[in-house]
């Protein structure tokens, strides 16, 4: 026998239950009681317990379990868990209570119930499952037991399902079972291949594996090996067989095994079939054949039947019916044309003809031009098309019904129909004056009348759909107007989400239909005249065990057959199919058994026995007793080996069934390979396999290697075939095991090993985050493996069971990198458990994380004004999905008629746990209002605006604010405020209300109404001060009593000087000014402060006169002193001092003369070192820029430095002769660095240094010599001999006296050691290098004497620029002191200036800013032409400004 799927019985068991549901219990009880009277009535008697069989299970099946008995006054403690008893007086084993009251085993009640009947003494009283638990308490869902008892869930249970799956396990636990005489196979994952382990996966109890072992001892089929004699079992063979017409060939099957190994023959129609024509191609070893579609091949249609045999028994395959199917065609006939009114209704056939199902009907044009249906256009599901009223376009010579078979891939065309509407005109366009011609021309509207289902059959009809199938209903009124369709459930609703309308309402569809399904349902068709109605009362049915689904053929039916009853119906449609049917079984002599073979069908099915392919009548075994639903028999022999079968059949069909009966008597043989290796995890199951086939009965045991007596304890259980498994496996259990079997013919025995590892374990990080959206989310998974595991070991990731790819998704968001997750951009939907799953060669682990996606709240909904008010309203609203994150806060914002459209301003902010609240309104405003809920993740979108909301207008509320005055003109004032913003002015016709009057007087307020927000009032005074108010009004009424400001008229400028008492010299650059203040009155305004104007006249240096340029300096405030910085040394200076006010400045004072002092020099112009020896240095210099006095001479200072933090002492030279620009240094240390500084003097001090650094040279070298005439371009220079071969020379032009700004230069050659050598040995010489001496000559003198026409053409630059140049330390020092703001009033760089010409100088902050000095606003000096920052004079005529000499370098390699 093929391997048989538990499964298929556990599909099966809810359709057994529901087919039963339709019978009582006592009903049932009779059937058995029944069958046993029969039994008896044959001599046979009831069978002692002893040597009951079941089918496939053999002679007592459980010799290795009690078989003791149960009564009623001896109850079993503990195996009916109801507390119920067994049936009194009778008996029945104790493992058959177990297997049926057992809650835990309830999936397998209704088929334990079968095994009972087969078992037990007495058929009737066998246990029934209600005899032990109320059913009730247990329920079947979708195919899914609960167990209620032991908490036990089993789900997968569905119709053919192949597994059943323990809740929480990782892995499903396979159920493919098939029995080895007394053995049993365990599940597939008990028997890996050699080295594998048999394992309990993991979260799968005790109880769920104890379940499966009992399970194992009740599979159905049997299998014996083909090393033992058998009778033949057919194992594979045809279903119906369609000669499609594009098929190549066409195959018979049949096979079949058995020992001796079948022969194979086949009938046609009951008779012999030869293989004589020569197109058939047999198979070899099967009796498998082919019929190629060459030429005709229908003859070879009919039913066929194959029949495989040997010694032994003859098999018998079911009739396997061959089809060659005719094209279908519509008959030929001859179609009259149709001629109708319009308006009438009307019916076009189809008819269609039969053929291979699926059938599908269009209507169409000679064009293929499909026929438009609608309201009052339908076809219905026979083909017809309806027509409810024609009207005129309906005419058409071409109406055609299509017939469309995919599967002969055919279409049949009906012959075209004619139709002609005639048209018709309403009695009031007709203009006849008799009634008979308006009658006759007008077209009359009616009301409904139902052509489908046809009005002949009544109000109602009767229609049986299978539980799981479509319900299809379909409704067609004629009338005028075109009628409307309703559907309605009577006494109930339609089901939601399974129920459709289609073609315009004139179809239902329920679609998985279910017992509360189950009803009256109507349709409805109404027009303005009245309605039509049909009731459709449904009976819902289970489906059948074939699955064949019945719905729309019982409507078709129906429709066909008129007023059949429902009994008649079916009579009509049901072939046979089985409700029991006979299994193989094997036997040992002696044994004894029972044939069952029971099949339902209308008409109710004959069943008729054969053995061996013969009648059983005409060749009877002795002693078996016949019946029509079942074969018994007893005492077997070895000669009643056979084959049986069973067949059903009626007038729609034929099924059969065979039941091999093999009497065996054999040694145990064991299959399983001797020496295998086991391997599990600890704390899982261990399966060592050890099957075997015996007959008759065998026992098995198992032991270790190191023990003497079989394995005993609660941990060790051996199933019926011969698998030991070891429970919660420990390191303890590895080793070395042997299996023996024995039995009455033997004794035979394996041996195994088995081998425990560490089980694999999991955890996955972080626990259970909460990530908000967008972000990424990474998770990792974190494995612990058996080191000889690690190989096999696999990582996978799912989300809420569906696994993931390998890699992640194709868009690169979720990316796998084996223990990495990482999902970018995260969205709700990936909100959910993710779980990691390791899965190795022996066992599997798995572990999970919940993921909790944040995101902003959804908005809002059903917002709900209440509370109306004047000024207020409540709001009200629903909180929208917080996307797990706690609302903190709500948002309540406004759209007012005063504001923009589509503004939304913010209102009211609520707590997150309150979803209303009051809002405080202004008057004369449309308000309408949406909230926003925030939490942390962010702030949701707005919800949808609430309804409008009106406030009735007021009087303002507020006055303006912020009353100013501006004026430009003496004696104006303008005065100005802010406006009452739109949501303020609370109604129509705002207005403001202006009144002032001068400040203390007794008068009247004058006072003026504008609109706008601006009035200008002329008053007689100058800066006179004014009470100023300022009222809102509207139509209503005014504003709160406004507060009074002061506000100034418009002011004029000053008209009287200060007069200058004195000016103080403090230092050579600093002077302090006094002067007596402006009477007030001559102010005519706010006094904002004084300005000094002061400008140079001469220098006293040289007593040349200067061109006038102005300085400016501002002292905010009233003041009668103010200090000028930054003066020029040794200078003549006047000034003048002015009052100014907003308006502006007043005359200026008398002018005041006064004179700086003497200052100390600026720095040098340059430094440079021109000849150097090793104990001897000549420096030359330039003279300052700015003198600031009489040049009294230099001081010369040097010091050692040597590159080190320690520098050595500063030595001083004073040189009194102030033209001297140069000195040599003598008794300098050799090869030491020395730092120089020179200042220039004057009789009140030196200035700043210039510097310069350079080193001596080493003993024995030769110092640069001084060239005493300048370069010329003619002549030839020699340079000095280099102190090294491979020296490098470079030429610097200097100047040779700055004293009276002559022009002559001397070149230096200085020797740089190279180490190369006598690359140059005459460069002098060298014509190039005299071109390019000269031309650099000539380039400088043209230099310079741009540059001393610029100079002597005057101007003025930046003092900005000469301060950051030439500090004057007195000016530093005075800058400490405080100062007013001063200003320049022309900045521009003097033109052609070494600055402009060198471009080497760094942009600087000027050191002269007076911001310190200023004690004022700075913004105050930003609108009369001052300034904050650089300020300038006159220049010294002739003064050059220079930072350095300038110099070239010019290498002598070429």
């Amino acid at each position: 026998m093929p391997e048989k799927n538990i499964g298929e019985h556990y599909g099966e068991i809810p359709d057994r239950e529901r087919r039963e549901a339709a019978q009582t219990r006592e009903e049932r009880r009779r059937e058995r009681q029944a069958r046993e009277a029969r039994s008896e009535a044959a001599g046979a008697g009831p069978a002692p317990a002893a040597t009951a069989a079941l089918p496939g299970l053999g002679k007592a099946r459980r010799p290795d379990r009690d078989l003791g008995v149960l009564s009623r006054s001896q109850p079993d403690p503990g195996t009916c868990s109801a507390g119920r008893g067994p049936p009194a007086t009778q008996v029945c084993p104790r493992w058959i209570w177990d297997l049926v009251c057992e809650p835990a085993f309830r999936v397998t009640a209704l088929y334990a119930e079968v095994i009972a009947e087969h078992v037990c003494d007495h058929a009737s009283q066998a246990p029934a499952y209600s005899d032990c638990v109320d059913t009730s308490s247990h329920v079947w869902a979708g195919g899914t037991a609960l167990g209620v008892a032991n908490e036990i869930k089993w789900t997968g249970l569905t119709e053919n399902s192949q597994s059943l799956t323990a809740q929480k396990q990782v892995d499903p636990i396979p159920l493919r079972f098939h029995l080895k005489g007394r053995g049993d196979r365990v599940p597939p994952s008990a028997h890996p291949p050699p080295g594998r382990a048999m394992e309990r996966p993991p979260g799968a109890s005790g109880a769920v594996f104890s379940l499966l072992s009992l399970l194992l001892h009740f599979a159905s089929a049997s299998d014996i090996p083909l090393s033992v004699q058998q009778v033949p079992t057919i194992t594979k063979q045809s279903k119906e067989q369609v000669a499609f017409p594009f098929d190549e060939y066409f195959q018979i099957e049949c096979e079949a095994k058995g020992n001796p190994e079948p022969r194979f023959m086949w009938t046609k129609d009951g008779k012999p079939f030869d293989f004589s024509d020569p197109r058939i191609i047999v198979s070899n070893n099967s009796g498998t054949f082919r019929i190629p579609n060459e030429g005709q091949i229908a003859h070879f249609q009919g039913k066929y039947r194959c029949f495989a045999s040997n010694k032994l028994g003859v098999a018998m395959s079911e009739e396997i019916e061959f089809i060659v199917p005719n094209v279908p065609k519509f008959p030929k006939e001859k179609i009259e044309p149709l001629e109708v009114e319009e308006g009438d209704p009307l019916v076009l056939p189809c008819n269609p003809p039969t053929g291979l199902p699926p059938l599908h009907i269009y209507w169409m044009n000679i064009e293929l031009e499909h026929i438009q249906q609608d309201e009052r256009v339908y076809m219905s599901q026979e083909g017809d098309l309806y027509f409810a009223n024609v009207e005129e376009h309906d005419s058409r010579n071409d109406y055609c019904c299509f017939a469309a078979f995919p599967r002969l891939r055919t279409i049949v065309q009906k012959m075209p129909m004619k139709l002609t509407v005639n048209s018709l005109k309403h009695a009031n366009d007709s203009g006849s004056s008799t009634a008979t011609g308006s009658e006759a021309n007008s077209i009359k509207q009616r009301k409904p009348s139902l052509l489908l289902p046809p009005a002949a059959r009544g109000p109602e009809s009767a229609v049986t759909v299978l539980r799981g199938d479509t319900l299809v209903l379909e409704c067609f009124a004629e009338g005028l107007p075109t009628p409307q369709v309703d559907w309605e459930k009577v006494g109930g609703d339609l089901p939601k989400g399974r129920e459709t309308k289609e073609n315009y309402g004139k179809m239902l569809k329920i679609e998985n239909v279910s017992y509360q399904d189950k009803g009256n349902y109507r349709c409805t068709a109404s027009n303005f005249l009245g309605v039509a109605t049909h009731d459709f009362h449904v009976t819902v049915e289970a489906a059948k065990p074939d699955g064949r689904s019945h719905c729309c053929a019982h409507t078709r039916t129906q429709a066909a057959t008129g007023d059949l009853d429902r009994s008649e119906r079916r009579r009509l449609r049901e072939p046979p199919h089985w409700t029991k049917k006979p299994q193989s079984g094997v036997y040992s002599t002696g044994a004894s058994g029972i044939l069952l073979c029971e099949a339902e069908g209308e008409p109710e099915p004959v069943i008729r026995w054969r053995v061996n392919g013969v009648p059983i009548e005409e060749n009877p075994f002795a002693g078996d007793v016949v019946s029509p639903g079942e074969v018994s028999f007893t005492d077997l022999q070895p000669n009643h080996t056979a084959v049986y079968q069973c067949e059903a059949s009626n007038a729609h069909g034929t099924i059969l069934a065979n039941a091999n009966v093999d009497v065996v008597d054999v040694r145990p043989l064991i299959e399983t390979e001797d020496e295998e290796s086991y391997a599990a995890v600890t704390g899982s199951s261990a399966f060592l396999r050890c099957e075997f086939f015996a007959s008759p009965p065998a026992m098995v045991s198992w032991q270790k290697a190191d023990a003497a007596r079989p394995l005993e304890g609660p941990r060790y259980h051996v199933h019926a075939n011969g698998t030991l498994q070891v429970r919660e496996a420990t390191a303890e259990d590895a080793g070395a095991y042997s299996c023996w079997v024995e039995n009455a013919q033997g004794k035979t025995a394996v041996t195994a090993s088995l081998d425990i590892r560490n089980a694999t374990k999991l955890q996955v990080s972080p626990r259970d985050p909460r990530v908000p959206r967008s972000h990424t989310l990474e998770l990792r998974c974190e494995s612990e493996c058996d080191p000889q595991l690690k190989p096999s070991l696999r990582l996978t990731w799912s989300k809420g069971g569906a696994a993931f790819e390998t890699n992640g998704t194709e868009d690169g968001r979720i990316l796998i990198d084996g223990a990495h997750l990482t999902i970018s951009n995260l969205t709700l939907e990936d909100q959910g458990v993710y779980t990691c799953s390791a899965h190795t060669a022996l066992d599997s682990a798995a572990d999970g994380t919940r993921v909790t996606v944040l995101d902003v709240p959804d908005p809002p909904e059903n917002l709900h004004l209440s509370e109306r008010q004047n000024r207020s309203v409540r709001l009200t609203w629903d909180a929208g999905d917080n996307h797990n994150s706690n609302i903190s806060e709500y948002v309540v914002e406004f759209e007012g008629s005063r504001e923009e459209p589509g503004r939304w301003e913010a209102l009211a902010a609520v707590p997150g746990e309150e979803t209303t609240v009051l809002l405080p309104l202004a008057p004369y405003v449309r308000y309408r209002f949406r909230v926003i809920a925030a939490n942390e993740v962010g702030r949701s979108r707005p919800s949808r605006p609430s309804e409008h909301h009106e406030t009735p207008p007021a009087a303002p509320d507020k006055n303006p604010q912020n009353i100013r005055v501006q004026a430009s003109q003496p004696k104006e004032m303008v005065i100005k405020w802010e406006p009452l913003k739109s949501m303020e002015q609370n109604g129509p016709g705002l207005e403001y209300r202006v009144a002032w009057k001068p400040l203390g007087a007794p008068g009247e307020w004058e006072e003026e109404t504008v609109r706008e927000h601006s009035l200008r009032v002329m008053t007689p005074a100058v800066y006179a001060p004014y009470e100023v108010q300022v009222q809102a009004l509207n139509h209503l009424g005014a504003g709160p009593q406004p507060q009074s400001v002061v506000l100034y008229s418009g002011e004029d400028y000053p008209d009287a000087a200060p007069v200058i008492h004195g000016v103080d010299v403090v230092n050579s650059t600093l002077a302090k000014v006094t002067w007596s203040s402006v009477p007030k009155d001559r102010v005519h305004g706010r006094l904002k402060g004084y300005q000094i104007n002061w400008w140079k006249t001469k220098s006293l240096a040289d007593g040349r006169a200067l061109p006038k340029e102005v300085s400016v300096l501002r002292f905010p405030g009233q003041r009668s002193s103010g200090m000028l910085p930054a003066l020029d040394a040794f200078s003549e200076f006047h000034l003048t001092v002015l009052a100014f006010n907003a308006k502006g400045a007043g005359p200026e004072s008398e002018p005041y003369v006064f004179q700086t002092p003497e200052g100390v020099p600026e720095q040098p112009a340059f430094l440079k070192v021109i000849k150097v020896d090793k104990d001897t240095a000549t420096l030359a210099w330039g003279p300052p820029g700015k003198l600031n006095g009489h040049l009294t001479g230099y001081l010369l200072q040097y010091q050692i430095i040597n590159d080190t933090e320690e520098i050595g002492e500063l030595n001083d030279v004073h040189i009194t002769a102030p033209a001297k620009a140069s000195w040599r240094l003598s008794n300098l240390n050799a090869t030491t660095k020395y730092k120089f500084y020179v200042r220039a003097c004057t009789s009140r001090g030196c200035g700043k240094p210039v510097t310069e650094e350079t080193a001596t040279l080493g003993e024995g070298s030769r110092g640069l010599g001084k060239l005493s005439e300048g370069v010329n371009a003619t002549e030839k220079v020699q340079p000095p001999e280099a102190p090294e071969p491979g020296a490098e020379h470079a030429v610097r032009l200097l100047p040779k006296n700055w004293a009276g700004n002559n022009s002559i230069f001397e070149d230096v050659i200085e020797a740089r050691g190279r180490e190369y050598a006598g690359l140059y040995d005459d460069i002098a010489t060298q014509g190039w290098f005299i071109g390019l001496m000269g031309a650099i000559a000539v380039l400088t003198l043209v230099l310079l004497t741009v540059c001393f026409v610029k100079r002597n053409r005057g101007g003025k630059y930046s003092v900005k620029d000469k301060e950051d140049l030439h500090p004057d330390p007195d000016v530093q020092s005075g800058k400490d002191e405080t100062f007013g703001d001063y200003s320049d009033s022309d900045e521009k760089p003097l033109k052609g200036s070494l600055r402009s010409l060198t471009r080497d100088l760094p942009a600087t902050e000027s050191a002269d800013s007076l911001v310190p000095y200023g004690d004022g606003d700075h913004g105050l000096f930003s609108e009369d032409g001052s300034f904050i920052g650089a300020y300038a004079g006159s220049k010294e005529k002739g003064s050059v400004e220079s930072n350095g000499s300038s110099t070239a370098t010019f290498p002598l390699r070429a």
